[in-house]
C-alpha cells in the first residue's frame, strides 16, 4: 500500500474528500502529497491527469486513478476497517447517490467561484444565478436526506462534509444554515471529526 502519490491542492474540496478518507482509514501515511497548482501557466498536471484536474492518485505500480469517487473506491479497498462504501444493495445505492449529489453541488459552487473571478465585463449574472439555484435546490434536498445518514461515516457523508466546508470557505457571505436546521446540526457534530479539522482549506500565502 505504500508508494502512492497524490496530486494535491490545499483548497480543492475534491482533494479534501480524498484526504478525509485517507485519514479516517489510516492510509494517510502511505500517500506522498504532490502539490499542484492547476491554474499556473507552467503546471504539469496534464501529464498525470489529461483532464488537468486534482486529485489524481498515482498507485505504487504507476497506474493513475482519477477522479475523487474512483480514488475513494480504490482507497476503501486498501484498509482493514469498516468499508465506507457499502456492499451492493439499497444502502450502497443511497450512499453513492448522496455522493453524486454532493459532488454535483460542489461542481456548481466551483463554477460560481470561477465565474466570479472572470473580468467584470465577461461575467454572466444569469450563469451565476443558475448555479446558485442548483445549490439552493440541492441543499434543500440534503436537508430532507440527512435523517437517513448513518451513524458513522461513508463516502456520501464525506462528500457532504467537503461541500459544506467549501461553502463556508468560499461563500461565507451566503449563509446556508438558517433554513436547514437538521443539516446544520449534523454538520456541527460531523465537523468535529479530526480528519475534517486536519483538512481545513487555506489559500496559499
Amino acid at each position: 500500500m505504500s508508494g502512492m502519490r497524490l496530486c494535491w491542492s490545499p483548497t480543492s474540496p475534491y482533494v479534501r474528500k480524498v484526504m478525509i478518507m485517507a485519514l479516517e482509514t489510516g492510509l494517510a501515511d502511505d500517500i506522498e502529497l504532490l502539490p499542484k497548482n492547476v491554474w499556473a501557466a507552467d503546471t504539469d498536471i496534464g501529464e498525470t491527469n489529461p483532464l488537468g484536474k486534482v486529485p489524481a492518485l498515482i498507485l505504487a505500480g504507476g497506474t493513475v486513478v482519477f477522479d475523487s469517487p474512483v480514488i475513494l473506491e480504490i482507497l476503501d479497498g486498501m484498509h482493514g476497517g469498516t468499508p465506507l462504501i457499502p456492499p451492493p444493495g439499497p444502502e450502497r445505492t443511497r450512499v453513492l447517490t448522496l455522493q453524486a449529489l454532493a459532488d454535483g453541488l460542489l461542481d456548481a459552487a466551483v463554477l460560481r467561484l470561477l465565474e466570479g473571478r472572470r473580468p467584470a465585463g465577461e461575467r454572466s449574472a444569469a450563469w451565476d444565478e443558475r448555479q446558485k439555484r442548483t445549490l439552493e435546490r440541492g441543499l434543500d434536498a440534503l436537508e430532507d436526506m440527512v435523517f437517513a445518514f448513518s451513524d458513522g461515516l461513508d463516502v456520501g457523508q464525506i462528500a457532504v462534509l467537503a461541500l459544506l466546508g467549501y461553502l463556508d470557505f468560499r461563500f461565507a457571505a451566503e449563509p446556508w444554515r438558517a433554513p436547514r436546521p437538521a443539516l446544520a446540526a449534523w454538520f456541527e457534530e460531523a465537523a468535529k471529526r479530526p480528519a475534517f479539522v486536519a483538512t481545513i482549506p487555506k489559500d496559499p500565502a
